[in-house]
């Protein structure tokens, strides 16, 4: 015969029961949030014990690697002196546009702005790289990116060949070329397919990941800097941090991402769930920004504003 409980038994009986299921689910959720933060916080940068495979870039460069939107143009800039003007907010108070200007060759990225900027970042630009993402926010203010003064400036599309792939001829596709038409005082490339694999293929080879099995998506910057390193005898970085600028003590003082976006994310913070992500596609920033710094003793190339 079964021992029936009383009312009190049966809710003290249920208390116990709901305490056990509370404690299993807190002690759940404690482990899950610490295997997750082992996980986010375990830094992304160059493999362990990888083995740089040496490539000149210097003669990596070939005109072959950049198709034209119209004509049969080829992609022929080359500078003595470059400024390398990023678009991050440490460039904010530095004063450098005149010495900028002064620059023989001024590179840009995306949609960084000049106007009302000039006085930290110049007005000059010889060349702007842009992601296939940028697109549509560059050519919306044609006036101040793509109506240039330089002498031969040039702007560079970089995407996947079924964004802006002269063979795939998508919207992307389609709108570049209606603008170079119309804004004709530029020459406009898109890198090709083959070069975007070597643009892989020397991440690999700089770090020891694979881009495509590690999530990795390379920033503007790293297309920035190789095109940089390609056409430049000198270049000059502004507004660039150091591979251990996120993770000095005292934490570094926030500052947004942009310098034209005064109310955007964090920049350390930015960088820092960049590099650490692994589900989904990531810029690896602090990664890049070491190889960059090995570059750095290869290509003349030196960094203001910070200094490093």
């Amino acid at each position: 015969m079964g021992l029936r409980l009383s009312g009190k038994g049966q809710q003290s009986h249920r208390m116990v029961i709901f305490l056990a299921i509370f404690i299993l689910m807190m002690l759940f959720f404690l482990y899950g949030f610490n295997t997750g933060n082992d996980v986010l916080s375990t830094p992304f940068h160059v493999a362990p014990n990888h083995i740089l495979k040496n490539t000149d870039l210097k003669k990596w460069a070939g005109k072959d690697g950049y198709v034209p939107f119209n004509g049969k143009k080829s992609m022929t800039l080359h500078c003595h002196n470059c400024a390398l003007v990023t678009s991050s907010s440490h460039v904010l108070g530095s004063r450098a546009g005149e010495e900028i200007d002064r620059t023989e060759c001024v590179i840009r990225m995306n949609d960084a702005p000049t106007l009302g900027y000039e006085a930290d970042v110049g007005n000059r630009t010889s060349l702007r790289v842009v992601a296939h993402s940028s697109v549509f926010r560059v050519v919306r203010r044609p006036n101040e990116f793509l109506y240039l003064t330089d002498s031969n400036p040039v702007i560079i599309f970089w995407g996947p060949a079924n964004k802006i792939g002269k063979d795939a001829k998508g919207t992307l596709y389609r709108l570049i070329q209606r603008v170079s038409m119309t804004y004709s005082n530029l020459s406009y490339f898109s890198i090709a397919p083959s070069k975007m694999r070597r643009f892989d293929g020397l991440f690999q080879g700089e770090t020891g990941r694979d881009r495509q099995k590690s999530h990795s998506w390379l920033s503007t910057g790293w297309f920035t800097m190789v095109i940089a390193i390609e056409i430049c005898d000198n270049i000059k970085v502004y507004g660039m941090v150091p591979p251990n600028h996120c993770g000095k003590k005292p934490i570094s003082k926030k500052i947004p991402y942009h310098y034209y976006k005064p109310r955007g994310t964090d920049e350390c913070q930015t960088y820092l769930q960049n590099e650490s992500g692994r589900k989904g596609n990531h810029h690896r920033f602090i990664t890049e920004k070491q190889v960059f710094a090995r570059w750095a003793k290869l290509y003349n190339i030196t960094f203001i504003h910070p200094k490093w």
